[in-house]
């Protein structure tokens, strides 16, 4: 009986997946370059816009970190026909939220209104693109706001800067061995001009995809984009520099010393390739079956029947260029992180040399379908994948048929990528320790 239910409900799944809704769209180009990707989606009466461009910290010069980010709080300072300090006003006002965020490979804005207002969403893109006020007071505001952010989320945070420390030892050449956040120092010596030098770059149609998704008259939508968008001139043709990381072949150590911790921690970590390759896609699916939350390989032994941890996680970080694979584990006394490392490597040597179990796989394939279906559950996680596959991928019907890559996974491939990326000499360890010097205070 047991058996007859876990197939149905398996069954119920697939079936889902199936019939899962497939994302339609529409994409052309402007004139000026800029891309154009409309989805209609007539279930609630909402609609989002949104622009990423393809700028992120990778993109900055190494004697000024931090611009990308910065940029994603500055061009919320106002433009020339919105106000200083009326944007948010504008948005609220209008029954509307918006964001923006930024990585090492893009920055993305977006607006979520009811769908009477699309005009007023794509208006509003219009103007942070083609009119924006970069001036000092708003350099000088937002410097300030950014130190805050730092010393919040990441220097009086309990092991708020690990990711730090990873990222500048995995990385030697490329730009992602920096933070999207920057140095402060860099912010503090740029000069106006070099942020202006820095929008007028990288901030142009051509460097842009334009997502509308939601209820939409596509038709109405295609003039007012015209009107809005089609006038803003083409900016200069990027040639994206390209960055190459010798393999790792040794181990590399480091320690860091956290003043805002009394637990220290193990970090491991492996440099992986770009997210657009099937090798990167076969370490999604061991990634979740190491560390994947709380039923994963590593958590039920390590935490779970050993109790050698308080903790032990881990996450793959995807880029567009390269990526990483991390694992993160607090120790639990009388075991040190010597202990936590030979358990992790133990796993890890399992999977490299075994077949992982057909049930374990139909339960990584379970969780995938998932993760598929929820991430275009609604309109703006819809509109985000859009762009992403469009700037990211070069592939826009990757949001309706990637899964499909994932399926196509087998267990054999787990093994071997296992095997190809994940071996001690080819990783990461970092000691994450408490402060010296708080300790003798």
């Amino acid at each position: 009986m047991k058996k007859s239910i876990m197939a149905l409900g398996a069954a119920l799944l697939l079936g889902g997946i199936a019939s899962a809704q497939k994302v339609d769209f529409e994409e052309y180009n402007l004139d000026n370059g800029m891309h154009v990707i409309l989805h209609n989606d007539t279930s609630a009466p909402v609609v989002v816009t949104s622009v990423m461009y393809h700028v992120g910290a990778k993109d900055e010069n190494p004697d000024r970190t931090g611009f990308a980010h910065f940029f994603e709080h500055l061009l919320f300072e106002g433009t020339q026909n919105i106000k200083r300090g009326e944007w948010s006003k504008i948005v609220t006002a209008n029954g509307g939220v918006n964001n923006a965020n930024t990585t090492d490979d893009r920055t993305y804005y977006y607006e979520v209104f009811p769908s009477n207002n699309l005009e007023l969403g794509l208006w509003m893109e219009s103007e942070r693109l083609m009119h924006p006020i970069i001036n000092q007071i708003g350099v000088d505001t937002q410097n300030g706001v950014i130190k805050e952010e730092k010393r919040t989320r990441m220097d009086n945070q309990p092991y708020g800067n690990f990711l730090t420390v990873v990222k500048e030892n995995i990385f030697k050449n490329h730009p992602y061995r920096w933070m999207p956040i920057g140095s402060m120092e860099h912010l503090d010596a740029a000069t106006l001009e070099e942020f202006q030098a820095f929008n007028k770059k990288f901030y142009t149609p051509n460097n842009a995809v334009l997502v509308v998704a939601g209820q939409i008259d596509v038709a109405q939508t295609k003039e007012w984009i015209q009107k809005y968008f089609g006038s803003i001139p083409k900016g200069e043709t990027l040639k994206k520099q390209t960055y190459t990381e010798e393999p790792i072949t040794q181990t590399i150590k480091a320690t860091y010393q956290d003043p805002n911790i009394q637990i220290p921690a193990i970090v491991t970590a492996f440099r992986t390739p770009s997210m657009k390759t099937r090798d990167a896609r076969v370490l999604d699916l061991i990634s979740s079956y190491l560390s994947g939350g709380k039923s994963s390989k590593l958590y039920k032994k390590i935490v779970d029947e050993k109790k050698t941890a308080l903790e032990i996680g881990a996450f793959g970080l995807s880029q567009e260029d390269y990526g990483m694979y991390i694992i993160y584990g607090l120790p639990m006394t009388p075991f040190t992180s010597a202990d936590l490392l030979k358990e992790i490597d133990e796993e890890i040597v399992k999977i490299q040399t075994n077949l992982i179990s057909e049930k374990d796989f139909q339960k990584l394939q379970n969780t995938f379908d998932n993760q598929f279906v929820n991430a275009n559950a609604n309109v703006e996680g819809i509109a985000e994948s859009l762009a992403k596959y469009y700037m990211l991928y070069g592939d826009v019907n990757l949001i309706n048929n990637e899964i499909d890559l994932y399926h196509s996974i087998t267990r054999e491939e787990i093994r071997e990528v296992a095997k190809k990326y994940l071996n001690p000499n080819q990783r990461l360890i970092l000691d994450y320790v408490p402060s010296t010097e708080k300790a003798q205070n």
